[in-house]
């Protein structure tokens, strides 16, 4: 079993940032695709970014057209953990957001769909006044 935690929400004016943590278990850490997904109430859950895993030291990322330039995930496989770095905070951020993972790599597509993550942490609220 994979267990994830994630860290860092909170309450943040419009503009601000914060850095979501979230933390893996696994020594494997190193070989699976890790995403961060939000969610709002009445919406569906919907990607963020992903970081996927290529070869060695090698890794891809993935960005919704929403967050891409403002926000940035990131891993420290020492650590077993993942971080999505959120600039520029706009009230349509505040959500529910989720750190997920999958054993293994896949393309832009596959790694964007919510089905294609096996785990799920419990979420960290981040609410964005303006």
């Amino acid at each position: 079993q994979v267990q994830l935690v994630e860290s860092g929400g909170g309450l943040v004016q419009a503009g601000g940032s914060l850095r979501l943590s979230c933390a893996a278990s696994g020594r494997t850490f190193s070989t699976f695709t890790m995403g961060w997904f939000r969610q709002a109430p009445g919406k569906e859950r919907e990607f963020v970014a992903a970081i996927n895993w290529i070869s060695g030291s090698t890794y891809s990322t993935y960005y919704a057209d929403s967050v891409r330039g403002r926000f940035t995930i990131s891993r420290d496989n020492a650590k077993n953990t993942v971080y999505l770095q959120m600039n520029s905070l706009k009230p349509e951020d505040t959500a529910v957001y989720y750190c997920a993972a999958f054993q293994g790599t896949a393309g832009s597509y596959t790694s964007t769909a919510p089905a294609t993550y096996k785990y799920w942490g419990q979420g960290t609220q981040v609410t964005v006044s303006s």
